[in-house]
């Protein structure tokens, strides 16, 4: 792969972005109230206005601000919550990102690449828990080039067993060329993820000394390239701790301004991890930007009020409590019951934590995480129905931006979620599940969609799956 830039321009004005964050600050309450009624009218923020959001200290509008994004992640996204599982295929790489528990001079991590049969395994063990959605995760090393991607994604896809099957894959892994992305669509990926971890070009050079990821603008253009490619469900995300995070945000909104201006459709999902330590990694121990937990909702609130029509993923890096809590700002997708060690699904030994990139906050088993979220009012989904029926880029964004998106999907997270109750749950579980569905069917206020979802789910009960609109 010959790694070309030239031709290429960075889209984050660095200055720019520093005087916004010093300009908005101290915005009187009239003014924040006005940029959370726009986002609450389903506009995007400009820059200036989420640099506004991103200054408040003053308490109370800081819970106006909280309270803005609960109330627009109901409108749009009703109380579902996607669950997905991450499945790191090899945690072997070139590159020395001094951050990250695989980089290459790390002798304490222990290398490891899945072979096709640890894989089927692996993707046996996720099944039988009751997982649907998975993304995949790759080290950047010559190995994992697309066409291994490809394979292991069509490995993923057969693997069918027992009750269940994987429906859809989502991939993280390093940019490629054109061509390369091209090759991994064609086997039917949902969303290629790319991290470009700091927006901050300076700090991101100093971080990355070595191997393809040290290439600032060959990172920062790979989104581009997947969109060229004919990939046009995307997401794009930062590390929180490797430079200031309201710059980060920042830098979010940038991305997502440059991808609708470019292509007239943004990222499908923003991911927003904060650092966590990771084995034989020292600097993790004490990020040189470190997010508060009081600055973390607050940055998570500010992103939804920002991009009101895109997924917003929390990771199980973050504890439990705060999980719980942020979930009401905005967040669509969480991913549970998560290992991240290469083949810990299916064979966790004393040496999983040589094998993985960093240390979760969350551990909780799918089942529980279910459970809780049930038990707290929220749906949770296992729907692919909008990937499957090809409601994905700009063909989502005409769902999504009429407010379509929770007609849709709150019918579709009731039947996943009432399979995964037939088929995978505990007890508790089926039975704090049955009646949040009996509550949210009650909900649905058009009678002929309710009684579509009420057909469905009898025929579900009589054995039918994979049933969606």
């Amino acid at each position: 792969m010959n790694i070309n830039t030239e031709g290429v321009k960075s889209f984050i004005p660095t200055a720019t972005i520093e005087a916004l964050i010093e300009s908005q600050k101290n915005a009187p309450e009239s003014r924040i109230r006005e940029i959370i009624a726009k986002s609450l009218d389903k506009n995007r923020l400009e820059p200036e206005e989420t640099a506004a959001l991103l200054s408040v200290t003053d308490l109370e509008l800081k819970q106006l601000i909280l309270e803005g994004a609960h109330e627009l992640k109901e409108r749009i996204y009703g109380n579902r919550i996607v669950l997905f599982a991450p499945l790191y295929v090899g945690n072997e790489c070139v590159n020395d990102c001094v951050y990250c528990g695989f980089r290459i001079s790390n002798k304490e991590c222990l290398r490891a690449t899945l072979s096709h049969e640890q894989l089927v395994r692996e993707t046996q063990s996720l099944v039988e828990r009751g997982h649907k959605r998975l993304i995949m995760v790759y080290g950047e090393h010559p190995k994992y080039s697309p066409e291994f991607i490809a394979e292991t994604v069509q490995t993923v896809y057969a693997t069918k067993y027992k009750k269940g099957e994987i429906r859809r894959v989502n991939i993280n892994a390093a940019p490629v060329d054109i061509e390369g992305f091209r090759t991994v669509k064609s086997v039917g990926i949902g969303t290629y993820q790319i991290f470009q971890e700091t927006y901050h070009e300076e700090t991101y050079r100093k971080l990355h000394p070595s191997g393809p990821k040290s290439n600032f603008l060959w990172r920062l253009d790979g989104l581009d390239r997947a969109m060229k490619a004919g990939i046009d469900d995307l997401g794009i995300g930062a590390l929180m701790g490797l430079y200031n995070w309201k710059f980060e945000v920042l830098g979010l909104l940038y991305h997502t301004i440059h991808l609708e201006d470019t292509f007239g459709v943004g990222p499908h999902t923003i991911s927003f991890p904060r650092i966590e330590p990771a084995n034989g990694t020292e600097f993790t121990e004490k990020p040189p930007h470190q997010v508060s937990d009081e600055d973390f909702k607050h940055l998570v609130a500010v992103i939804r009020l920002s991009v009101p029509y895109t997924g917003m993923i929390l990771t199980a890096r973050e504890p439990i409590a705060l999980r719980n809590e942020v979930l009401r700002y905005g967040i669509s997708q969480i991913d549970a019951g998560s290992s991240i060690g290469v083949g810990d699904y299916s064979a966790k030994d004393e040496e999983s934590r040589k094998k993985s990139q960093f240390v979760l906050g969350d551990t909780r088993s799918l089942d529980d995480v279910i459970y809780e979220l049930a038990q707290g009012g929220y749906i949770p989904s296992f729907c692919t129905s909008c990937y499957r029926a090809g409601r994905t880029g700009e063909h989502f964004m005409e769902f999504a931006i009429p407010g379509f998106v929770k007609r849709f999907c709150t019918p579709n997270a009731l039947l996943t979620f009432s399979e995964y109750l037939h088929d995978f749950s505990s007890e508790r579980t089926l039975k704090a599940g049955l009646q949040l569905i009996d509550n949210e069917l009650a909900k649905i206020e058009d009678e002929t969609m309710r009684a579509s979802v009420t057909a469905k789910l009898e025929e579900m009960k009589q054995g039918k799956r994979d049933l969606y609109f």
